[in-house]
Formats: C-alpha cells, structure tokens, sequence
C-alpha cells in the first residue's frame, strides 16, 4: 500500500521541482530513472557508523511507516545493526544498478571532501566562487 501511495506522490511532485534528497527518492531510483530516463542521480555516502548516529540524533526512537517500508522496522533505536544493513545495501545496489553509467550517476563522498567541483562537473555548470554549503556538519565529528 504504502509503495502505491509513494510512485503515486512522486509522479505528482517531479514535474515540479529541479531536484529531491531524503527519503523516498531514494529508495525509488529505479522507478524514476525508468520513469524519468533524463534524470540524474547522486548518491552521498559516508561511514556508516557516521550516518547511524546521525539517525539516532534525529530519529531517536521515533517510529513511522515509511522507515519501516524501507527498513523492517519503524524506529533505528534497538535496530541499528538491520539500519546499517539496509543502508550497505542501498548504497550496493544503486552503485551495481547505475554501473557505467557516469552520464546518469555520481556518487559523492562529502565526508572525504567532494564538492563543487565534482557536482558542477557532472551537472554541466561553473564551479561557484564560495565555499561549497553544509547545512550539518555535526555528522564529520562522529
């Protein structure tokens, strides 16, 4: 049920914005990209140990549905090990489902410095003259 609703909102939402981040797009890329076959996909990676705190922080033992469409379970508190499992995966799975595919795909490492110049590369625009932005920068300290 929940999948329906998902592609349902997405196919509502794309044509009105340039770009999307956090879930569901994510987990729906193959389903955009088929949908969409002009669209462009960046995936962010980071530790896992890194991304799991910030998680935690965030989520704390909060429970909604779509976390546990996506990860089994609703809330990452209790869960972490099947959090971090799920988030291997995804970054596996996108990394083998865009391979050779550099037109389409770019993966970034933001925690190891990627920034301006890798994304205005791969989007086709200058690299801007000011530092590249970072909303939260709590996650390069854990």
């Amino acid at each position: 049920m929940i999948s329906r609703n998902v592609f349902r909102i997405a196919s509502e939402l794309v044509p009105r914005f340039d770009a999307f981040q956090d879930n569901p797009w994510p987990v729906i890329n193959k389903f955009l990209d088929d949908t969409y076959p002009e669209s462009k996909f960046i995936l962010t990676i980071r530790p896992a140990e890194s991304w799991i705190s910030s998680v935690i922080r965030y989520f704390g033992n909060e429970y909604t549905p779509m976390r546990k469409w996506i990860y089994g379970v609703g809330s990452p508190i209790g869960n972490e090990k099947i959090y971090i499992e799920r988030f291997n995966k995804h970054n596996d799975e996108v990394r083998e489902y865009f391979r050779g595919r550099g037109e389409a795909f770019l993966e970034m490492d933001l925690f190891q410095g990627d920034g301006w110049a890798e994304l205005c590369d791969f989007l086709g625009h200058p690299v801007p003259d000011e530092p590249f932005p970072h909303l939260n920068r709590s996650f390069a300290n854990t």
